[in-house]
């Protein structure tokens, strides 16, 4: 009778241990940042034998973010959102009703998830409708346009409402509004008059056509802009410049193809310590970024992948010809002591792609003419 107690006694057990490893349901929590607190969503599946999750963040929005990697290591697990560039690592604690984790986009965060149930689940908004493109041949052009002085404490950015193609630019000098309208770096821009970098502008924009525009026609209606506005005139020059160029390294490239959103805008941002996300992105786009925003020299792409585009975060440690002037080198997050690599070595590590300096011939763009915008 004891062996037989020992025996029902064992399979207890391991039957509450079988169910506290069960991650699988609808995990509900509030993520505190700040002053922010955010509810979010965890659903977790299993299918084909694997374990599948989606994040939702239902304060900001109803769009799902689904799971790039699912795994589960007895009561632990740990989710990865690529699109968020985001991890979450968690517990489960032994009645199977609470998982104990952090959520790390960039420093960690606590992020305690509770098991849903039907009469305590949070409502998930409806996720917003899909973006409806311009057509491929329409030729748009801002409807309206403002351009003002910038705040001397505002920071630059350039942004386009993915839902209404309206474009929104701070701090913006004309040699930035440039470089965006034709992919150029710097470098490339010659003749142009003193406040050319120095005065900065907020810009926005209404197209006159429905829809969300493609980037370049993006880029079309900005230069519809420069010249209606600005009075810019130019002309092209080729020169033969030192560059940076990107190529596929022998073992091939490690990103992903994004192939569910072919047209959409793409999608650039993030600390480079932590993670630039890069979303939805032609190699040949990325080198505009890189060029406009971080090198010391245009970038010119000659991997061959053409339109194809891609979804990736590069971590890198930026050095100091990154920086505005005055700026100090940032610190690695967390005082972590071993920090990612500089931008060259990144690039061959996360994305099988090669970073080299050369030389190339290049577009060079010379300014005829400009002049003080317009009053709106």
């Amino acid at each position: 009778m004891k062996k037989l107690t020992l025996v029902a006694a064992l399979t207890a057990l391991s039957g509450q241990a079988l169910f506290a490893q069960d991650f699988t349901g609808t995990w509900q929590g509030t993520l505190t940042a700040g002053p922010q607190s955010l509810r979010v969503v965890m659903k977790i599946a299993q299918e084909g034998g694997k374990l599948t999750a989606t994040n939702y963040s239902i304060d900001q929005t109803g769009q799902p973010f689904p799971a790039g990697a699912v795994t589960q290591s007895g009561s632990a697990i740990k989710i990865t959102i690529p699109t968020l560039n985001g991890t979450y690592e968690g517990k489960l604690t032994a009645d199977g009703k609470t998982i104990n984790s952090t959520w790390s986009q960039g420093m960690p965060t606590p992020l305690n998830l509770t098991k849903a149930t039907p009469d305590n689940t949070w409502t998930i908004p409806e996720p917003p409708p899909p973006m409806k493109m311009m057509s491929e041949d329409a030729k748009p052009e801002f409807e309206v346009s403002t351009i003002k002085p910038a705040k001397p404490e505002e920071r630059f950015s350039l942004l386009v409402n993915p839902r209404n193609g309206m474009m929104n630019t701070t701090a913006t000098s004309l040699s930035d509004l440039i470089k965006f309208a034709y992919d150029l770096h710097p470098k490339q821009i010659v003749n142009g008059p003193s406040w050319l970098e120095s005065e900065r502008f907020d810009v926005t924009g209404k197209p006159d056509t429905a829809g969300v525009p493609r980037i370049n026609q993006l880029k079309s209606m900005m230069q519809k802009l420069l010249a209606d506005r600005f009075g810019l005139k130019y002309h092209l020059d080729k020169k033969e410049l030192s560059v940076y160029a990107i190529t596929i390294m022998k073992g091939g490239v490690k990103i992903t193809e994004e192939k569910s959103y072919p047209n959409a805008l793409p999608g650039y941002g993030g600390n480079p310590l932590l993670g630039f996300n890069v979303r939805n992105s032609t190699i040949a786009e990325f080198a505009s970024i890189l060029q406009a925003q971080m090198l010391d020299q245009p970038v010119v792409d000659q991997t061959g992948l053409g339109s194809a585009r891609y979804n990736f975060i590069l971590k890198f440690t930026p050095d100091r010809s990154m920086l505005p002037p005055g700026a100090a080198l940032p610190n690695a997050p967390g005082g972590d002591t071993d920090p990612p690599p500089d931008i060259f070595g990144a690039f061959e590590q996360q994305l099988g792609l090669r970073l080299q300096s050369t030389k190339a011939p290049a577009d060079v763009f010379v300014v005829d003419h400009v002049e003080q915008p317009t009053a709106n």
